[in-house]
This record gives structure tokens, C-alpha cells and sequence, in this order.
């Protein structure tokens, strides 16, 4: 695993967004037997998701959030040195999403912008991109746009994830600052398990072609197309149960980081049941542990902002905190990142309903 620190650079604000649609496991028709739905919902502690409507991107819940985050910040558009678009659902295969988004949110012709397609992980790792391009002064602020819109890539009519995953969007400023505590971070990859989390064809090792749009039903209501992702959750479960909690002991080991220095434990939001099980072998208290996946699930690399806009947005606007973020999944990747907040711009969820005008 590698640690990494990161100094001179500060966290100013958060924002998140999210479609206005609702979708609710208790109705989904995937569910044929009596309680199956109640079983699913309990386990997981997924109640219902936010699902974009057609012709709508992570792009636009990320500009949405761009916007409301620069506005009250009181930033010039024209002070963005930097730009990172964080999502593997990415508008197009070519131009980069960040290179639209610099246009739509009017940043100067200056900024340097650049994708991540990275999915549960992504947040941190393009908080530990963006912070090391900060962190030397040359670049002075600088947004990570961290998003994923699971319902456009999974199949609809597969019940092993359609009941987990929501869509949202979320934006992270940062900012040049001499003063600042430094970033703690650890990175892992396992990628002999990169399978667990798939997608077959639709990249340029297998093409899309005839085959990649039939429907195959794998197990009862278990019907995907190969350009569909597929998640072995079992694999994904043992994974994170094994190494998470590994991870947090080693960072804080490292940087000698006590549970009673930690206001926040910030996990990914796989689900209810995997997380709770990390967090009591873990031994923290539930109330440093908050949770959003009861009413958005699992909304991939925007897990963790989310979370803090819906969670425990008053505490982070008021209060100077230390908190220990974790996130896991697509590569298999895992990062933990220990940060300090002091009084952060954090807006209100933002919902987004209108359709974009066609690019």
C-alpha cells in the first residue's frame, strides 16, 4: 500500500446533487416473492435511490453542483486553475467530460482540466490528484467533480443491482493554504479481482457488436446485456471486510491518529450490512458514522461528499473537524484519507429535474 501526505492545501466547500426522481425498493417488480423486497431493503438498508431521467448525465448533477458551490463561495469563475472530472460514466468516449465542463461553467481557457474514470474510489483519489497539483502554489484553487450515474451503466432488469445503486453528483473546492493541516492518505489495488465489478464489452478490448445487446438471463430476474456491469458481491464483500478495516488501522498507526482525534468515520456507502460489520470490527461509536445509502444508496465516488451534504452538513459548516474517509470497489481499489475541515462552504442538496439542452 502506499502513503502519501499532502500539505498546503485546504478544503473549502462541498456541494452535492441529485435527479429529483425517487425510486423505491419497495415497488420495484424485480421482486416477485412475498417479502423479498422487505429482505433486501432491511439487509442493505437501501430504501430508494435517485435515478436520473433520459437525456440527463453525472455531468449536469456535477455542474449543478459546480455552480451552487462557486456562487457561494463567492469564487470568479476565472480563478479555476484546475479541473477533475471523477466518473466512469463519462458523456462521451472522446473529448474528456471535463473539457465540457469547463465550457459550461464558463472557467477560463486556462484551466487544466482532465478525467478520472474511476468509480467507488474516485473521491479520494481525485482529492490526493488535485491537492498534489495545489500543493507547490503554482495552481490555486481547483474543483474535484465526483459523480456516477450507476442507472445508466447497470441493467435495469438485474435485481443484484438495481435495488443498490442511486445517482448524484457532487463538487469539492480546494485552495491553495500554507497554514492548512496536511492530507494523510493510503492507497491499495487488488486488481486480480478486477472482475468483481464489470463491464464486458464497450471498451476496445471487446467492442461492441451484435452479441453485446442481447439480453441474457443469468438466475431469475438476473437479466443483463454484456455492456451492462456486473457485481459479484460476494467478492466485493469479502474484499472490504478483509482490507478496510486494515486500512483505517494502518493510517492511523502511521500518522499516529487517535479514534478520539476522529469527529467523522466518512465509509463508502456499499451497503448497510457490509458497513456495519467494518464499523464493529472497527470498535466506533455509531454516532461517528454517518449514513446516507437509506435514501440514495450507492452513489459510487459521490458516496462520501454526499453523505457529508445530507449528513452532517450544519456540523461541517460550523465546526473545525477531523475526519477519516474510506472508499472502496471498482479495480479493486482502497483509499482512506484523513483530513481536517474548518468551517466549509456546504449548500443544501441540491435536486435537479430539468432535461439539458442536446450537446
Amino acid at each position: 500500500m502506499a502513503f502519501l501526505t499532502t500539505g498546503n492545501v485546504a478544503i473549502r466547500g462541498i456541494a452535492a446533487c441529485v435527479p429529483e426522481l425517487v425510486e423505491e425498493n419497495i415497488d420495484l417488480p424485480l421482486f416477485l416473492r412475498a417479502g423479498e423486497a422487505e429482505k433486501v431493503i432491511a439487509s442493505t438498508g437501501i430504501s430508494r435511490k435517485r435515478i436520473l431521467k433520459k437525456g440527463q448525465t453525472t455531468s449536469d448533477l456535477c455542474a449543478k453542483s459546480a455552480e451552487k458551490l462557486l456562487s457561494d463561495l463567492n469564487w470568479d469563475n476565472n480563478t479555476i486553475d484546475a479541473l477533475i472530472f471523477v466518473s466512469p460514466a463519462r458523456d462521451y468516449i472522446i473529448p474528456p467530460t471535463s473539457s465540457i465542463l469547463q465550457d459550461k461553467l464558463g472557467l477560463s481557457d486556462d484551466c487544466y482540466t482532465f478525467d478520472i474514470p474511476s468509480g467507488c474510489p474516485g473521491w479520494i483519489q481525485g482529492i490526493n490528484v488535485l491537492a498534489s497539483l495545489i500543493s507547490n502554489g503554482d495552481i490555486k484553487r481547483g474543483l474535484v467533480l465526483a459523480g456516477d450515474a450507476p442507472t445508466l451503466l447497470n441493467s435495469p432488469k438485474d435485481k443484484e443491482t438495481r435495488p443498490l445503486f442511486g445517482d448524484a453528483g457532487t463538487a469539492t473546492a480546494l485552495e491553495f493554504s500554507p497554514n492548512a493541516a496536511p492530507f494523510h492518505f493510503l492507497f491499495g489495488t487488488d486488481g486480480k479481482k478486477y472482475k468483481a465489478i464489470f463491464t464486458e464489452d464497450g471498451g476496445c478490448r471487446n467492442p461492441v457488436n451484435e452479441e453485446s445487446l442481447r439480453e441474457i438471463e443469468y438466475a431469475p430476474n438476473v437479466i443483463r446485456r454484456k455492456i451492462d456491469c456486473k457485481l459479484d458481491g460476494m467478492e466485493v464483500f469479502a474484499f472490504g471486510l478483509a482490507k478496510v478495516p486494515s486500512s483505517v488501522v494502518r493510517i492511523m498507526e502511521r500518522f499516529n491518529i487517535s479514534d478520539n482525534q476522529i469527529d467523522y468515520y466518512l465509509f463508502h456507502q456499499a451497503n448497510l450490512y457490509m458497513n456495519e460489520k467494518i464499523r464493529k470490527k472497527l470498535k466506533i461509536d455509531p454516532s461517528k458514522v454517518p449514513y446516507s445509502l437509506r435514501d440514495f444508496g450507492n452513489t459510487s465516488c459521490a458516496s462520501i461528499p454526499l453523505t457529508i451534504v445530507t449528513q452532517r452538513r450544519e456540523d461541517y459548516t460550523k465546526n473545525n473537524l477531523n475526519s477519516l474517509a474510506c472508499s472502496f470497489g471498482t479495480g479493486l481499489n482502497l483509499c482512506s484519507f484523513y483530513f481536517t475541515t474548518s468551517n466549509i462552504v456546504c449548500p443544501e442538496l441540491i435536486e435537479f429535474g430539468e432535461l439539458p439542452n442536446p450537446v
